[in-house]
């Protein structure tokens, strides 16, 4: 029976990582095309206000989607472990250090989603501001925010770069998705120290870097989905022969 368990949890894992990369795929389409993309309007701090306070509860259910990005993040950089430490533990424990910095910090900033609530309240000593004054800290909080999320992506590259190494080098997943992972990678840490170091270019790289991070995790997440892993492969590598 035990025997049984270990033999097939290589394979359960990785359809379990396939689940949750689909749901941190689509919740974070659901953030920031919907959630962010109805409320925030670049540039315009009182149009950016109104819109939070007439649409506040679509902004609640966007901090619950980041906090359900965070708790999947946790757990697929754990089962990523578990999967690719047959190729080396030491450069999976690394690329597990990455991912769970990346998500603590991540956790941190999202508490920005909610402070920017803060000015909208109803609050008697929020009188000593003016509505001009109270807005503008709206948007000071939201893009405190997206300066956060350049930190995290700092992180995540590395976290990419190293999973997508592993991924190349293993014999149970195939070199072109580590390939695509890693150039997911490249493209994070790009959009991360722009948007550090160079801000008023992050749109555009932004848009150049979009696609090949969005093919390089969704190539992944379908394949742990419809082809999850090759066990015996695992095996072979995790048990190597003695001679």
């Amino acid at each position: 029976m035990n025997k049984s368990r270990v033999e097939t949890s290589p394979g359960a894992l990785a359809r379990v990582a396939g689940v949750l990369y689909l749901i941190s795929i689509v919740v974070g389409i659901f953030d920031e095309a919907f959630v962010k993309g109805s409320i925030v309007v670049a540039g315009d701090a009182t149009a950016t206000a109104a819109n939070l306070r007439s649409m506040e509860s679509l902004w609640r259910l966007g901090i619950a989607g980041e906090m359900i990005l965070i708790i999947c993040a946790v757990a697929l950089t754990v089962i990523f472990y578990i999967l690719l430490r047959p190729v080396s533990r030491n450069l999976a424990l690394l690329a597990t250090c990455f991912g769970l910095i990346a998500a603590a910090v991540e956790a941190s900033y999202s508490l920005k989603l909610v402070e920017a609530m803060f000015p909208l309240g109803s609050a008697e000593y929020l009188k000593a501001f003016t509505p001009e004054q109270l807005n503008a800290m709206v948007s000071l909080t939201l893009k405190s925010h997206v300066f956060g999320f350049g930190i995290v992506l700092l992180f995540f590259g590395p976290f990419f770069l190293v999973s997508g190494h592993l991924i190349y080098r293993s014999t149970y997943f195939p070199k072109i998705i580590g390939i695509l992972y890693q150039m997911a990678g490249v493209a994070y840490l790009a959009n991360g120290f722009v948007l550090i170091l160079a801000p008023h270019f992050a749109g555009q790289i932004f848009a150049i870097i979009v696609a090949p991070a969005f093919i390089g995790e969704a190539s992944f997440c379908l394949w742990l989905l419809f082809k999850g892993i090759n066990v015996e492969k695992w095996k072979a590598q995790a048990n190597p022969p003695v001679n």
